[in-house]
């Protein structure tokens, strides 16, 4: 049960939901902009209110819309940034850059872009490593708070599957992506949707190549996926958001890591910010008001 529960913890990097563009509705939408990496990558990016500085980043395959609910709801008093890392989205589509320390050096260009001396950072699955590895390489100079949102953190060598088990998930990834992505984008809610909602969020999934989908995630199991040590080194708030799915990650955090607040969603999927946007906000709310008290 031990091996199922720590795969299954892993594979999550591999689920996918997304938000159409479409869907940025309300009384004033988040403006679209772009700015160049330094490697030449045009990246995305939506920007909605003022103040201090949150920035939001998407899982595997997934664009900033993502986190309308968040766009909406923070930007009444904070300056809300969602990225499309490399690749998503509508960002450009390049071969190059697939791993994590170039999409973290990413995040650190958008910072400098954006020229905020201070962020909160929010990471979403796939985004949780890229989050961390940010820290690993460019430090907590910058962060007023961290919010980590249901994914793998890192485990003992001896507690993980072979990577030869994530040989089936990658093969079908490239034999039949547009039936693996459909069977993923529906295992990622505990709560009904519509199809047309289904296919819609299948469809802006499948704007990332194929190989580069693939690279995404092997990359993700040879070159970083034991962010533990990065933990020890995070002085500003931090809160750790997950599933069920997640517990060995969570008792690991408990037990090693006390100053980084756990928070558990039962009843939600692993896209938990739509299923239960107002209880996620909350929680990120009350992690940021924390740190400006």
């Amino acid at each position: 049960m031990r091996m199922r529960a720590i795969q299954r913890a892993i594979l999550l990097y591999s689920l996918v939901i997304v938000l159409p563009g479409a869907i940025l509705t309300g009384n004033e939408t988040a403006a679209s902009h772009y700015f160049t990496t330094s490697d030449g990558v045009r990246l995305h990016y939506l920007e909605k209110g003022r103040g201090d500085v949150i920035i939001f980043i998407p899982g595997w395959t997934m664009p900033a819309t993502i986190w309308k609910y968040q766009i909406d709801h923070f930007s009444k008093q904070y300056r809300v940034i969602a990225l499309d890392m490399r690749s998503q989205g509508d960002s450009e589509k390049v071969s190059e850059g697939h791993y994590p320390m170039r999409r973290a050096r990413d995040v650190q260009e958008l910072i400098e872009h954006i020229d905020a001396k201070e962020v909160t950072l929010v990471g979403w699955s796939l985004g949780v490593v890229e989050v961390l590895t940010y820290i690993d390489m460019f430090g907590n100079e910058k962060l007023n708070a961290l919010v980590l949102v249901d994914g793998f953190i890192g485990a003992d060598t001896d507690q993980l599957p072979p990577q030869s088990q994530f040989a089936g998930m990658l093969m079908a990834i490239q034999q039949n992506r547009d039936e693996y992505t459909k069977r993923f984008v529906r295992s990622m809610f505990r709560i009904e949707q519509t199809e047309e909602f289904l296919r819609e969020l299948t469809e802006v999934s499948l704007k990332t190549p194929t190989n580069t989908a693939f690279t995404l995630l092997a990359n993700l199991m040879v070159v970083q996926s034991d962010l533990r040590h990065v933990l020890r080194r995070i002085n500003c708030p931090a809160v750790y958001i997950v599933t069920p799915q997640l517990m060995q990650q969570v008792n690991m955090i408990r037990k090693d890591y006390p100053h980084i607040r756990v928070e558990i969603f039962e009843n939600e999927g692993h896209a938990l910010f739509i299923d239960n946007p107002d209880r996620f906000n909350t929680i990120v709310m009350e992690l940021i008001d924390k740190e400006n008290q």
